[in-house]
């Protein structure tokens, strides 16, 4: 499937993440605090909890409700609880347009 249109640049607020839903599958698509912007599965692979909904730190988005942070970039967690990572979408920009492609981006456990 193609990249989708599913906000402005200016639609997320630094620091912050919204929940977009592509094709049915519910993405968090944050804004880092240096104002980049990622894409990530929006569901914490510990407790079925909105990722969206939680809080952005620097690189990472931390579940409100358990705590576990996941990185932007590999969607590994970074804490207990959670132990399995979630999965991370290429992003695009143009024209002051986001774009999200919702096919996976594959991370080598190396990453």
């Amino acid at each position: 499937m193609a990249a989708v249109k599913v906000c402005g640049v200016d639609d997320i607020s630094v620091a912050s993440a919204v929940k977009v839903t592509i094709d049915g599958t519910p993405i968090a698509l944050v804004k880092d605090s240096v104002g980049a912007i990622h894409a990530i599965g929006d569901t914490c692979s510990h407790g079925e909890i909105s990722l969206s909904e939680g809080f952005v730190e620097d690189d990472a988005l931390e579940c409100w409700a358990h705590g576990s942070k996941f990185n932007l970039q590999t969607g590994k967690p970074q804490n207990f609880p959670a132990f399995e990572p979630v999965p991370v979408y290429p992003v695009t920009i143009t024209d002051g347009e986001v774009f999200v492609d919702p096919t996976p981006l594959t991370i080598s456990d190396d990453a």
